[in-house]
């Protein structure tokens, strides 16, 4: 799993290899509902119309529902760019503790040259189970690459939820 042997990098192996047993504890997990699937979906430009179609229900597309890209809680990062000129995005992330409770998780970055990826807060704390926390990242940079692979891992020494960033153009 290394984008020097794989020129697909991120896109090529996701978020690591199946690991049956620890899919049984993985420690963190992003949540999704179904309101956070209507907002992406109303604001990548559904119409209610459209949106029904998907959901087979009565939501519909309004301000309170047009959400983001960036937003949907997933644990992927992805930006698509354009090549040579600067760029920035933001994304917001929030996880559920299913690890242990009085658990801290410190985020790990590995990333390339041409990409500066800022994660706030770095170190998230959790008290209890079923505890969520949120946190920020931010991608920066400026490259003539096509693809840029990167991850961020949260870690408690026991549980290592890995993330694959990607940024890529034309």
């Amino acid at each position: 799993m290394s984008p020097k042997k794989n020129i697909e990098a991120e896109l090529a192996y996701g978020a690591g290899q199946v690991n049956p047993l620890g899919a049984l504890k993985p420690g963190l997990v992003y949540d999704a509902d179904e309101i956070d699937y209507v907002k992406f979906l109303c604001g990548q430009g559904y119409t209610t119309k459209n949106l029904r179609l998907v959901t087979g229900d009565s939501s519909s597309c309004t301000a309170k529902t047009n959400g983001s890209i960036f937003d949907l809680n997933y644990p992927t990062f992805a930006l698509s760019i354009t090549t040579g000129k600067p760029f920035s995005a933001t994304y917001h992330r929030t996880v559920t503790n299913v690890g242990d409770s009085n658990s801290s998780y410190k985020v790990k970055v590995s990333a390339p040259a041409g990409l500066k990826i800022n994660v706030n807060p770095q170190v998230l704390t959790f008290q209890s189970l079923l505890e969520k926390k949120s946190f920020v990242v931010t991608l920066e940079g400026k490259t003539k690459e096509t693809l840029l692979s990167a991850s961020l891992v949260w870690s408690d020494g026991v549980h290592n939820v890995r993330s694959p960033i990607i940024v890529y153009g034309a």
